[in-house]
């Protein structure tokens, strides 16, 4: 039986950067193709996934819309972990995050390596 290839992508970007539109997309894609995806948000990177915040952003008019990616990543069961320091400082805590989303530590990619991920950062 073969295990599913693990992805993580890491986002440190945030609403106003095209790059982050990349990474959701290469996230959406690597779900397309079978890889086991998950997202870990840093830095402004966690402020896509603050209620309402995905809503009218689209950094790249040529992606799909951000909301759409984003919720095809947790439909599709994926985890996405954000940053403890990162949500405190902005004043986050778990009740103004989308649902399916967890406030973890760094121990989140970890075990992912430990497991043979590979890690793209945007």
């Amino acid at each position: 039986m073969e295990t599913q290839r693990k992805l993580v992508v890491v986002i440190s970007h945030g609403l106003d950067n095209e790059r982050s539109s990349v990474a959701w997309s290469i996230a959406n894609g690597g779900i397309n193709n079978g890889l086991d995806v998950s997202i870990f948000l840093v830095s402004s990177g966690i402020d896509w996934v603050r209620k309402g915040a995905a809503e009218r952003a689209r950094p790249n008019p040529e992606d799909p819309m951000m909301k759409d990616m984003i919720q095809k990543v947790i439909d599709s069961g994926c985890q996405i972990g954000v940053c403890p320091p990162c949500a405190k400082v902005r004043g986050y805590e778990s009740a103004d995050l989308v649902d399916g989303v967890t406030i973890v530590g760094s121990v989140f990619i970890h075990e992912r390596v430990k497991e043979g991920a590979a890690i793209l950062s945007f």
